[in-house]
């Protein structure tokens, strides 16, 4: 039993650090995406190329 229980703690635990570099990385993306907005003076209607954009600078898409 011990071992299946350790083995139920690494997966979560590493499926914890997943999400968490998911985090940062969206972060990043939102960051990038905000500064590209704020470049065309934040005119709505952009924000989803901004976002795409944004992934593709990080070479994610």
């Amino acid at each position: 039993m011990a071992k299946v229980k350790n083995i139920e703690e690494n997966f979560t635990i590493q499926e914890t650090n997943k999400i968490m570099v998911l985090s940062d990385l969206d972060a990043k993306i939102a960051a990038i995406a905000y500064y590209k907005a704020e470049i065309r003076g934040f005119v709505e209607g952009h924000e989803l190329d901004d976002w795409l954009e944004a992934e593709q600078e990080l070479n994610l898409s």
